[in-house]
C-alpha cells in the first residue's frame, strides 16, 4: 500500500469517531467547505485527545508520523511535545510542512479561516494537564480546565463560520463546558480507570462519596445524587449558553441547536438511568436528538 493511502487510513481512523460524539460534528446540510474545515479540526482535536488518553491506534504510526523515537511512543508528554512542534509548522513558526496527515489537512483550513494558535495550544495544554492532574479540589478548578479542554473547540467553530462577537464567544464557552462535564459524567468508570476523576473533590465529600465509591458496578444513592447535583449544573450552562443559538442564522442556527440539543439529551439520558453512571455511559435515542433540536430551534426549555 502506498504511503499516502496509509497515512489516509490513520486519519479516517481518527475522523470516525465524530460518530461516537454528543453532538453532530460536521452534518450534512452544512456547506462543503464549513463540512471539510470543521472535520479538520475535529481530526485535530480528537488526535490530541487520544494522545493524551493512550488511545492512539496500534502499530505506531501517529508517533512515526511526528518523528517520534519507537522507545519513547509511550511516553504521552513526549508525543504532545512532538505534536505541538508539528503543529507550530502549520502556523508556519517552524520550517517545513507538517509531517502528521491530521496536521496537513488543518493548514488549508487555517490559511482560510484566518485561525489563530491560541486554541490549538490550549487543546495541547489540557492533554498535557491530563497526565500531571488528577483530581479537581474545586468545581472553579475544573472549570479553568475546561477552558483549556472544551471552549476551544467552540471557538474555533465560530472563528470557522465567522461569526465571533464577545457575546457569542461568552455562549459559545457555556455550552462547550457543559458538554465537558456531561462527558466527565457519563465516563466517570472509564475516567477512573485512568486514575482521573472529575467530580470535584469538595463536592464529593459534600455527598459523602469516597473514590472507593466510583468503582463499585453500580452506583449507590451518593454517588447518584452527587451526578445529579452535577448533571444539573451541566444543565443550567446549557441554558446559559443557548442564546447563541438565537444570535446567528441558517444553516449555522440548526448546526449549534445541535450542539446545544446533544448536551440536553445526555443529561436527560442521564436521568432516565437514575443517574447512574458506573455501569457505562447512557446513551441518548437519535430520535430523541432530533426532537430536541426541534425545541431548540423553537426556543422552548
Amino acid at each position: 500500500m502506498a504511503t499516502d493511502d496509509l497515512q489516509l487510513r490513520d486519519a479516517s481512523a481518527v475522523l470516525e469517531k465524530a460518530a461516537d460524539e454528543n453532538f453532530p460534528v460536521a452534518p450534512f446540510f452544512l456547506p462543503r467547505a464549513w463540512r471539510d474545515d470543521l472535520m479538520a479540526v475535529y481530526g485535530y482535536a480528537r488526535l490530541v485527545d487520544d494522545i493524551g488518553d493512550g488511545d492512539l491506534a496500534p502499530g505506531g504510526a501517529d508517533a512515526r508520523h511526528l518523528g517520534v523515537d519507537p522507545e519513547a511512543a509511550e511516553d504521552r508528554l513526549v508525543l504532545l511535545d512532538a505534536f505541538e512542534a508539528d503543529l507550530h509548522r502549520v502556523f508556519g513558526a517552524a520550517s517545513g510542512r507538517p509531517r502528521h496527515p491530521l496536521l496537513r489537512a488543518l493548514e488549508p483550513t487555517v490559511r482560510r479561516c484566518g485561525l489563530t494558535p491560541e486554541p490549538f495550544l490550549g487543546l495541547i495544554a489540557a492533554n498535557r494537564q491530563d497526565q500531571l492532574v488528577g483530581r479537581y479540589e474545586t468545581y472553579d478548578d475544573l472549570l479553568a480546565y475546561c477552558e483549556l479542554s472544551a471552549n476551544p473547540v467552540g471557538r474555533l467553530v465560530l472563528g470557522i463560520t465567522g461569526t465571533e462577537t464577545p457575546e457569542r464567544l461568552r455562549r459559545s464557552d457555556a455550552v462547550c463546558t457543559a458538554l465537558q462535564i456531561v462527558e466527565h459524567l457519563q465516563d466517570v468508570a472509564e475516567d477512573l480507570g485512568r486514575d482521573r476523576i472529575y467530580l470535584p473533590a469538595e463536592d464529593m465529600k459534600r455527598f459523602h462519596v469516597q473514590e472507593r465509591d466510583l468503582a463499585a458496578p453500580t452506583a449507590g444513592a451518593s454517588v447518584r445524587a452527587l451526578v445529579a447535583y452535577e448533571a444539573e449544573r451541566a444543565r443550567c450552562l446549557l441554558n446559559e449558553g443557548t442564546p447563541l443559538v438565537g444570535s446567528v442564522h441558517g444553516r449555522l442556527k440548526v448546526l449549534l441547536a445541535g450542539f446545544v440539543a446533544g448536551g440536553r439529551t445526555a443529561v436527560s439520558a442521564i436521568a432516565a438511568a437514575g443517574y447512574d453512571v458506573l455501569p457505562g455511559p447512557p446513551k441518548p435515542a437519535k430520535l430523541r436528538l432530533l426532537r430536541e433540536v426541534g425545541a431548540v430551534l423553537r426556543g422552548e426549555g
